[in-house]
Formats: structure tokens, sequence, C-alpha cells
């Protein structure tokens, strides 16, 4: 994979990147936006463990195809609020602490989810060359 970061554009101001351009030929994987739900059904409060739950959930999906965090290409995520940001921030960034490349990311502040305890919600697309 290769960073995306053109000089005539301000560059990002949190771990990711603007664009990621994916070898031919890759393997690409997509997960189901999850939610801070253990497997015991439990949802914890508050943004950032709930988002460290999202992201296990993602390392084990990905995991089934022999993937990792260094193949995530692209990180979509979403919050109830601003409040929730700082959370799932510190979240992610544990999560791409080992990424060479980052990925290109979206974060977006939502009305809800499907219980009104989830705050935060994460998907993410990945990649492998094959």
């Amino acid at each position: 994979m290769k960073t995306l970061s053109p000089k005539s554009i301000a560059p990002p101001f949190a771990r990711y990147s603007h664009g990621v351009e994916l070898p031919p030929g890759a393997r690409i994987v997509r997960t189901s936006g999850q939610l801070g739900m253990a497997q015991d059904g439990t949802v914890p409060s508050g943004a950032e463990v709930q988002a460290q739950i999202c992201f296990a959930n993602i390392l084990d999906i990905l995991g089934e195809a022999g993937m990792g965090p260094a193949e995530v290409f692209h990180v979509s995520a979403f919050v109830t609020d601003r409040m929730h940001m700082q959370g799932y921030m510190a979240a992610r960034d544990v999560f791409l602490a080992k990424v060479n490349v980052l990925p290109s990311s979206t974060l977006m502040i939502v009305s809800g989810f499907t219980r009104p305890e989830f705050v935060v919600e994460v998907e993410v697309w990945a990649a492998m060359a094959p």
C-alpha cells in the first residue's frame, strides 16, 4: 500500500492518510460495523472502552483472513457526540500504533445506534497483496 498525501493540501490532523493506493490484484476484506458489545453481551460505558471492543472484534475478523492492522487501508467510525471523539481516537491510535502506512479515515457524529448505550461503531477495509 502507498500513502497519498499531496503537498498541495493541509496535512492530516490525526493518525490517518488522505488517501491510500492498493497494489494491483489485492485481496480485500471489509468488516461490518462493530459495536462496543463484549462477548458476554454487556456494553460498557464510555467511548474508549467501547472502541477498544470494536477494534478487538476487527482484529479477530481480520485474523480469520490472515490480516491485521497493517493491512487496513480505511477506517470509518461513528460516534454519537463530539465528547466521544477523544476516547475513540485514543483506541484507534493504539490499534494503529505499529502501522507504517496509515489508513484513510472517516469519523462522523451520528444521532444514535440500535441501542442507546452504544456510543461508537467502527468498520474497516483491509487489503493484502496476492
